[in-house]
């Protein structure tokens, strides 16, 4: 199974569809929808017939100002189409979720790709940190030796 799971959707059409939002790393509820080969609204109803599953930190509806706004930044609808109800964002948590009340072998196999994927984002930004600090001892270390070099010129000088 992890062959063929690895292998349904490239981990970069998966990263293209993370968004941060309200400070939080989620994937909405019309691009799941496309992942799992499903309805936006099968999705949605599920959901909905399961809420005491997904708390807020598992899951939240979008305002309409973030909805326009991420609208305009990534045009998510083309120009005169209009959505009923605006996007469910679902954390990584909330997609975990999403496989207990979304009964289909798809839907675990994708969600085993999002988890795996949500883990090399946590490993790239851990990796960033790790390089930033590294660049940052770097800067301080250059400046203390330009630092140095300028105050004692007649050291230099021989």
């Amino acid at each position: 199974m992890s062959e063929i799971s690895q292998s349904l959707i490239p981990v970069e059409r998966i990263e293209g569809r993370i968004y941060l939002i309200r400070g939080k790393k989620v994937l909405l509820d019309f691009d799941l929808a496309i992942l799992y080969e499903v309805e936006v609204k099968h999705l949605k109803r599920s959901v909905k017939r399961n809420l005491h599953r997904f708390p807020d930190d598992f899951m939240f509806i979008l305002s309409k100002d973030e909805f326009n706004r991420l609208r305009y930044q990534f045009g998510t609808l083309k120009r005169g189409e209009h959505i009923k109800y605006l996007p469910m964002a679902f954390t990584e948590q909330g997609v975990a979720m999403l496989s207990s009340v979304l009964h289909s072998e798809r839907a675990i196999m994708i969600n085993i790709q999002i988890m795996r994927t949500f883990t090399k984002l946590r490993e790239m930004i851990a990796s960033h940190e790790e390089l930033r600090m590294k660049l940052e001892a770097m800067e301080k270390t250059l400046r203390r030796t330009i630092q140095h070099r300028f105050r004692c010129p007649a050291q230099n000088a021989g």
